[in-house]
Formats: structure tokens, C-alpha cells, sequence
């Protein structure tokens, strides 16, 4: 682990207007918040349970560190997330109130309300238990974004059985990877989705991923028919979910489980090669989605939030599927993207659906910021806009370029930007302006929310000086962490509560700045072997390990280098088997493994660059030098000490990229 440079220039305060009366109002409010949780932890934390979630039994217990670094949180008391989403809602005139407004790829429209939510969910929790689906076992989602996500893994939640959602964009290797490791008895897909006008198989992936090895555990295929289209079958195995449905009632008695069952294990890249099931809990998990929604965007009943996550990744757990559903909200779900049929597609749909709280990644703004500088037709200026009052961003620190244009022509100079900080294993946000509390600073985090004690610090775990780059840490426990790497114990504990730091911080993975006058944190970037494209994390291991599986390759290392659009680019220096490829080879063989990293792990970890040489630079020991490779990615001149590089005469002929 490497710590980044000393921070810059002290940050300057950005003169957007706060907002008024917010959840949170006011800086005195905030620290009274943060001194509330230093001074007792576990009473600050105990409150906020039982004011934000309905307890069948409630706990006595809230902390228990006796087996530290896996804390329990709440664990004696009795609750279900599906009933804190959905059934607490209907009285009082709730069931008619707006949960959804979902827009179809070509436009089309479908409305439920919280009362109609209820009753697909019951009918689907009555068709999983109907096919043998108990307390405990594990539920597989592979779905394109749709109602039909939100249905199934609520579901999941009303019977107790955990739910593991893997992104459409996966291979079918990837997804038997994720079945295989998490023993899913069930896997609910769809025909196919529609993304930008294609289609896209999902069906006959799914079954080429059950062909590599699950059909002993997976006894049942539920198929949401979303196109049509002709798919392969099954019989006995593959089910129609419109036909479960229709069997099933609308009544569901909820499984109350403890705080501490799991309610979902969502797998994420490592710096090992072996994607990680982050093992998510129940009622810590819930209640950290639910107060993020009130702190961070000050949800109100007025509100239309739309979130533009996929529920493949955990934005899309806590920010689609339970945050906004927890706190009654409106939301808006789209299925598919931000271009298509042109680069106005989003400012039409807050147009047309009065979004007021819109929440996407810095990825998809910097891309339309350079489509509005085109092509005036897709500007934001020339859309009503007037419905936002909150943006945030999601995935990776944005920039800020992408900050002010997303600010002043998307904003209208009044909305607070919210930058939010937090990760997979977090659950929710950890580090995020709020409005109505914090100056906004453009690239910066700013503050961490109350009860969330980050720090920065060196290699050994100790504190370094406001103003120098380290190690971003949490140094106390807080409920909405990771509870363990599914199956992998002792993974969880080396990966996030390493011996070099202690054994007793959480290491986020990133590094970061304090601000020395402000005190807000930015975060500087990864400092392991995991890269950020596109707000994707994707572990370099992981693309290596499938490169030196194609039959030409004989040795692969695969490094991130900046790109504006996409905040890193995927750049493998790769040696073949047979000679070094001359020019028009090199763009053949390059397009074949581009291909092949897209079959076996997706099209989302295809290297932007492919480099070819007669060797890697290597130390005497045998180890790649990688910090070499990174220069050459980026078009530094190397101006490093390679006296330890046996032979660094190969580093030139990586110089051209195909």
C-alpha cells in the first residue's frame, strides 16, 4: 500500500445556495449529531434503530465486538426489510401513493403504487416458497433494470432467503462464478434485455453459466418475459414468473428474521483475481439506506427521486431497491441509457417526470457534458429543468470541471451537488455534503455523516497531518458495515482489518486528503489493485487472470491510466505465445482478446488499450514491474530508477497501443 502526494491548495467553498429546512438543518445540527455518536456510540446508534425501523421484537443488544472485526449490530431483535419497505407504508391512505414510475428503453410507461408493490412482491415471496425456497437459501437475480428487479429482490427479503443480483452487462463465467460460490437454489432472469435499442440475450446466458457446473444446486429458472423473443427451454426447470404470479396470492406473511441475517451477499472485484461476496445484514443495512435517503437527500413526500444506478451494483440496492422504498418515496427507474435515442434522454425525463432529486455518476456527466458542447439540441438548457432541487453523484470523485458544468447547466445554480463517498462494503454513505449543513467544495467529499469516524492514515495505521495524502479508515464499527466476505472469513479480515494497520481499522481502500482549514476529505483514488471505470470497480487480477486463459496469451498485467470520460481506462500489456504482432496483427489479435474479456467477464472489463511485447519488465526476482507499466500507459517518459528492471529494453516496445 502506497500513500498519495501531499494535498494541494487549501479548498474553496463553492457559493451555491444550501437548502432550506432540511433533515438536518443547519451546521449546529450536524454537530450536535456528531458529538451525540462520540460521546456514546452504541446509545446514538440504538436511537436512530429504533426511531427509523419497525422491530417485531425489539433488541436489547445494539453492539457486540466480542468476536471484532465481525461486529453484530441489533442481533437479538426480530425484523423483516420487505415489511420496513412496503407494508408499513399502506395505512392511511399510503397504498395508492406513487412507488414507481418506471420508463421503458423505447419510452413506454408504467406506474404502482406502494399498494400494487405490495401485492407483486407477496405474489412472488408465495411462488419462491411454492418452489421449495426456505429461510436462508440463496436467491440469484439476473435481471435488466425493471420493476420486475425491485419485485424479486424484496421478495427475496419477505421469506428470508438472501439475494445475490448480478449486473446484465456479466458473462455467463462471471455468473457461474457468483452461483457456484454463493449456492443459489433459484436464478431469476429474463428472455432478454433491452439496452440503447439492442437486445440483448440474458436467457441464453444464463443457461450457458448453468451449463459450466450449477445445475446440481440451481433446481428452478424463473424467466420475467420482457421481449418475447425465442429463448431456449427447459421444461421442469424453467418457469414463466407471469405465470407464477398468477397462481399466487396477493397476501404475504413476512419471515421475521434477526438483525443479523443476511439479506444480501453482492459480489465485488478484488486485488486477488476472485470477485468477493460482500455478505450484507438486515437491520444495519436498512437502517443506514433509510437515514442516508433522509440525511443526504433530505427526502420529502413532494419529492420524485431518480436514481440512474443499476440494481447490479450496490447504488442500486440501497439508492433503488430499499433506501427510497424504506422512506415512502417516489422514484423514478429507467432501463435504459442515457444516449439513446439521443444525449437529451435524461433532461427529457426530469422534464417530463418533474424529477426533484437526481442521482447519477460522474461518468455519465462528463459524457453528456461533451454531447451538449456538440450538439446545442441535447444542452440541458434546452430543457425545463426547474423540478431539481438536489443532485449527487455516485461511483467516483467527480471532477471539478464536471462538478461546475453539472451545477450551473443541469442545476441552475441552485441546487447543492452532493459528492457522495462511500463503497460496496459500506452499504451507504459515508462521506457527503448535506444540504442545508455543508459548503460545497467542487471535488471534494467534504464531511463525514454523523457517527462515521473516518481518518487518514500511513502504512503502520497511524494518524497522518491534515493537509498530507494516506490511508482512508473507519476506526469504529458502524451498522451498516460488511459483515464478512461470503464463505471467506478469513479474506474479510485481511482485506479490510489488515495486521500492518492494527487489526482494528476498517481500510476503505482508497487513499485520501483532509483539508487542514476545513477539515474536508478528498478522495484521491485506489491504492490497491482494483480500478474505477465508469463508477465499476474491477480488480486487475480478475482481467489478468482471464487474458492468460486465452490460448495465444503467455503472460498479461493489466493497469488503469487517467481518462476524462471515464475517470480510469483499462490499459494490458500482453506477451504472446508466438512473436510479438507487427501492425495490422496486432489490431486483429488485439480485437480477439477484447472479445474474449467480454465472454468472460463482460463487455464492461474490455481493456480501452492493448499493448504487445517479446517480454514483461521484470525485477531479478520475477516480478512485474508495475509502476513502469503505469508510466508507459499514461505517455510519461521514463525517468524512473530501473537499475532493479533485469530487462528494461522491453518497456519500449510496449509503446503503441491497438
Amino acid at each position: 500500500m502506497s500513500a498519495p502526494e501531499p494535498a494541494p491548495s487549501a479548498l474553496s467553498m463553492s457559493p451555491i445556495p444550501l437548502i432550506e429546512g432540511a433533515a438536518i438543518d443547519g451546521m449546529a445540527a450536524y454537530r450536535a449529531l456528531v458529538d451525540e455518536a462520540r460521546r456514546d456510540p452504541e446509545a446514538f446508534w440504538a436511537r436512530l434503530a429504533r426511531e427509523h425501523l419497525d422491530w417485531k421484537q425489539p433488541f436489547t443488544r445494539t453492539l457486540d465486538s466480542s468476536h471484532a472485526p465481525f461486529f453484530k449490530w441489533f442481533d437479538d431483535g426480530l425484523l423483516n426489510a420487505s415489511y420496513n419497505c412496503l407494508d408499513r407504508h399502506l395505512e392511511n391512505g399510503g397504498a395508492s401513493r406513487t412507488a414507481i414510475v418506471f420508463e421503458a428503453d423505447g419510452g413506454e410507461l408504467t406506474t404502482l403504487t406502494y399498494g400494487e408493490l405490495h401485492a407483486r412482491v407477496c405474489r412472488v415471496a408465495n411462488a419462491l416458497r411454492a418452489r421449495g425456497v426456505r429461510r436462508g437459501d440463496r436467491v440469484m437475480i439476473y435481471l435488466p433494470m425493471s420493476i420486475e428487479g425491485v419485485v424479486a429482490m424484496q421478495a427475496c427479503a419477505r421469506i428470508g432467503a438472501p439475494h445475490s443480483v448480478v449486473f446484465g452487462g456479466f458473462s455467463a463465467k462471471s455468473l457461474h462464478e457468483r452461483m457456484a460460490d454463493v449456492g443459489a437454489c433459484v436464478l431469476i432472469t429474463a428472455d432478454e434485455q433491452v439496452r440503447g435499442g439492442r437486445h440483448l440475450p440474458l436467457k441464453t446466458i444464463a443457461d450457458e453459466a448453468l451449463a459450466m457446473g450449477c445445475g446440481d444446486t440451481v433446481h428452478t429458472v424463473i424467466v420475467y418475459r420482457r421481449t418475447g423473443g425465442a429463448i431456449p427451454w427447459h421444461a421442469g426447470r424453467d418457469v414463466w414468473l407471469h405465470e407464477l404470479e398468477a397462481t399466487q396470492s396477493a397476501t404475504c406473511e413476512p419471515e421475521w428474521v434477526d438483525a443479523e441475517h443476511p439479506l444480501f451477499i453482492l459480489y465485488t472485484s478484488g486485488s486477488t483475481g476472485t470477485p468477493k461476496g460482500v455478505q450484507h445484514s438486515t437491520g444495519g443495512y436498512l437502517l443506514w439506506a433509510a437515514l442516508t435517503m433522509k440525511w443526504t437527500f433530505d427526502i420529502r413526500a413532494s419529492d420524485v427521486f431518480w436514481c440512474t444506478a443499476d440494481i447490479g451494483w450496490i447504488t442500486g440496492h440501497s439508492y433503488i431497491c430499499y433506501g427510497p422504498t424504506a422512506a415512502g418515496a417516489t422514484q423514478m427507474i429507467f432501463e435504459g441509457v442515457p444516449t439513446w435515442p439521443n444525449a437529451g434522454r435524461f433532461w427529457q425525463m426530469i422534464e417530463r417526470h418533474k424529477v426533484s432529486i437526481f442521482y447519477t455518476a460522474p461518468t455519465a456527466i462528463r459524457s453528456l457534458m461533451k454531447a451538449a458542447q456538440a450538439d446545442p439540441d441535447v444542452h440541458p438548457a434546452r430543457y425545463d429543468l426547474g423540478s431539481l432541487r438536489l443532485l449527487g453523484t455516485v461511483g467516483e470523485p467527480i471532477n471539478p470541471e464536471a462538478w461546475r458544468w453539472f451545477a450551473a447547466q443541469v442545476g441552475g445554480g441552485r441546487c447543492p451537488v452532493l459528492d457522495t463517498f462511500w463503497q460496496t462494503e459500506t452499504g451507504g454513505h459515508m462521506i457527503a455534503p448535506l444540504p442545508g449543513v455543508t459548503p460545497l467544495v467542487p471535488g471534494s467529499c467534504t464531511l463525514p455523516l454523523p457517527g462515521i469516524e473516518a481518518a487518514i492514515v500511513d502504512e503502520t495505521g497511524r494518524d497522518v497531518p491534515d493537509g498530507h495524502g494516506g490511508l482512508l479508515v473507519i476506526k469504529r464499527p458502524w451498522p451498516s458495515m460488511l459483515r464478512t466476505v461470503w464463505g471467506n472469513p478469513a479474506r474479510y479480515r485481511a482485506g479490510y482489518f489488515p495486521e500492518e494497520l492494527g487489526g482494528k481499522l476498517y481500510l476503505a481502500g482508497d487513499g485520501a486528503i483532509r483539508d487542514s482549514e476545513s477539515g474536508y476529505f478528498t478522495i484521491t483514488g485506489r491504492v490497491d489493485d482494483v480500478l474505477n471505470v465508469s463508477g465499476h470497480r474491477m480488480g486487475t487480477a480478475e482481467i489478468e487472470s482471464a487474458l492468460a486463459a486465452h490460448p495465444q496469451v503467455a503472460e498479461a498485467a493489466v493497469v488503469g491510466r487517467p481518462d476524462a470520460t471515464t475517470g480510469e481506462a483499462i490499459v494490458a500489456f500482453v506477451v504472446l505465445k508466438g512473436p510479438c504482432p507487427l501492425d495490422g496483427d496486432a489490431q486483429r489479435v488485439a480485437d480477439e482478446l477484447r472479445t474474449w474479456i467480454g465472454r468472460e467477464i463482460g463487455p464492461i472489463a474490455k481493456p480501452r488499450e492493448i499493448r504487445f511485447g517479446e517480454a514483461m519488465p521484470k525485477t531479478r526476482s520475477g516480478k512485474i514491474v508495475r509502476r513502469l507499466l503505469r508510466s508507459v500507459a499514461k505517455g510519461e517518459a521514463i525517468e524512473q530508477d530501473t537499475s532493479t528492471v533485469e530487462n528494461p529494453a522491453v518497456i519500449a516496445q510496449f509503446s503503441k497501443a491497438a
